[in-house]
């Protein structure tokens, strides 16, 4: 959402089951990593299946600013002009990437080992988001971050002009840090290191490969280790984008819990650093089943298909899966909600400082429509109710956060009285064709408060 758009009240209710395909998005993780790296090229770039939301659209705009050439030739269908690594130019005005944390952390990567400054900001909720977790590594590059208390946009990125390599652990996981932390070493002479506790999501480390860096990963007794060589001339890609993992969460969940469903969703990228609520449905006894598996660009992908699923049971999630799934827990909560017994989700720290608090946000919405939760600093347990008994019947207020808006509306598909948002309009930066989507499928999302 802007920070200055009008909110747009929504409400999701029962209307039968759900059929039919689902074409989701493209990966919005692989989206923006497409536009940064084309623009960090020499020559052109070509992307087919690129996600069109406000995110992606922000980034694309960003390179622009820096100087890459980037054009929209049909829908999904786009090319890069890059200026290569080291060539990026300082942009004229202050750099918007609106509600997107990935997008702004990236972009401050791969500017903070060129000699040029940026001034980054972004709406209401990104504003609010910490940044020092990005702007302490980048530090050790040379590069200079001024921004509000407490690390917070807006902020001005005055990148190094003689960079050095580094060697950094990861505090947290986070494929957010690590990739900006890469991003920057590409401009720096030397190896930079990153060594992460456990692995996260690695699109970064695959599709800085493709581009021809030379890049190598290697699991050790002190973490995941990713060494980056710097300074490579990195080789313009023909790039298809498969369908978001994050975004096909939705129509899957609202399958499983709404009677009589049948749904498909073609082309889902599952990359194993990104597969994790899929495996932790199965466990809760979810009738999802991979068809037609393959590989599509460096990247698994396969048909998922998901039923109704009248029987499922709460479990307690592995921790160690956490950062393979950590933004579909809001969606796996209202699936929990209609379990029987209790879905423990320890290790979640990470859920606290993303476009919302997604614990605090998710159990006071699941509180008001009925369903007890318990949380912690770093956890949160979901009392099921089992399948037809989650009350439902009130509006929940989204924080501005697309994640909890759509959970809320496949929520309302399956509860006994209809769920409603404060403001529905966040959906569009990730998930545009959210509505109709569903809607096609059978589901009934109203543009009103009533």
């Amino acid at each position: 959402m802007s920070s200055h758009g009008t909110p747009i009240p929504m409400t999701s209710r029962a209307n039968g089951p759900l059929t039919g395909t689902a074409n989701v998005p493209g990966d919005k993780s692989i989206s923006h990593r497409s536009l940064i790296l084309g623009a960090l090229c020499v020559g052109r770039t070509e992307v087919t299946g690129l996600l069109e939301g406000q995110d992606v659209l922000d980034t694309a705009k960003a390179m622009q600013a820096f100087g890459a050439e980037v054009t929209q030739h049909a829908p999904g269908h786009w090319t890069i002009d890059g200026v290569g690594v080291g060539g990026f130019a300082e942009p004229d005005q202050v750099i918007d990437c609106g509600n997107s944390g990935t997008g702004v952390r990236l972009i401050m990567g791969c500017m903070a080992t060129s000699p040029i400054s940026a001034t980054f900001t972004g709406d209401a909720s990104l504003n609010k988001r910490p940044m020092a977790r990005v702007t302490d590594p980048l530090a050790l590059f040379g590069a200079q971050a001024v921004g509000r208390s407490q690390g917070r946009l807006p902020m001005t990125i005055v990148g190094a002009a003689n960079p050095v390599p580094v060697r950094y652990a990861t505090p947290v996981p986070s494929a957010q840090v690590k990739s900006a932390v890469l991003l920057a070493g590409l401009n720096a002479p030397g190896d930079t290191v990153v060594i992460e506790r456990e692995a996260t999501r690695d699109h970064s480390e695959r599709m800085l490969a493709g581009f021809g860096a030379q890049i190598t990963t290697q699991d050790t007794p002190e973490g995941h280790v990713i060494t980056l060589t710097g300074q490579p001339e990195l080789q313009a890609q023909s790039i298809v984008v498969p369908r978001d993992p994050s975004s096909a969460a939705f129509p899957v969940c609202a399958a499983l819990i709404t009677p009589g469903s049948d749904v498909l969703v073609p082309n889902i990228g599952l990359n194993p650093t990104r597969a994790g609520l899929y495996t932790t449905l199965r466990e809760m006894g979810a009738d999802l089943v991979y068809e037609n598996l393959r590989e599509e660009g460096g990247e698994p992908v396969a048909d998922l298909r998901a039923r109704f699923s009248p029987d499922l049971k709460g479990i307690e999630v592995d921790p160690a899966r956490a950062a393979s799934m950590i933004d579909e827990y809001p969606v796996l909560s209202v699936v929990a909600s209609f379990a029987e017994g209790k879905t423990y989700m320890p290790g979640v720290k990470e859920l606290r400082v993303k476009e919302s608090d997604r614990i605090d946000a998710m159990a006071k919405g699941l509180r008001l429509n009925g369903v007890d939760v318990d949380e912690g600093e770093d956890w949160w347990t979901v009392h099921g109710l089992g399948h037809g008994n989650v009350p439902g019947g009130a509006t929940v207020v989204t924080e501005l956060d697309h994640r909890i808006a759509m959970s809320f509306m496949v929520m309302g598909f399956a509860s006994n009285a209809p769920v409603s948002l404060d403001d529905g309009q966040p959906i569009a930066t990730s998930f545009p064709i959210f509505e109709p989507l569903m809607a096609a499928l059978g589901a009934q999302i109203d543009r009103s408060d009533t």
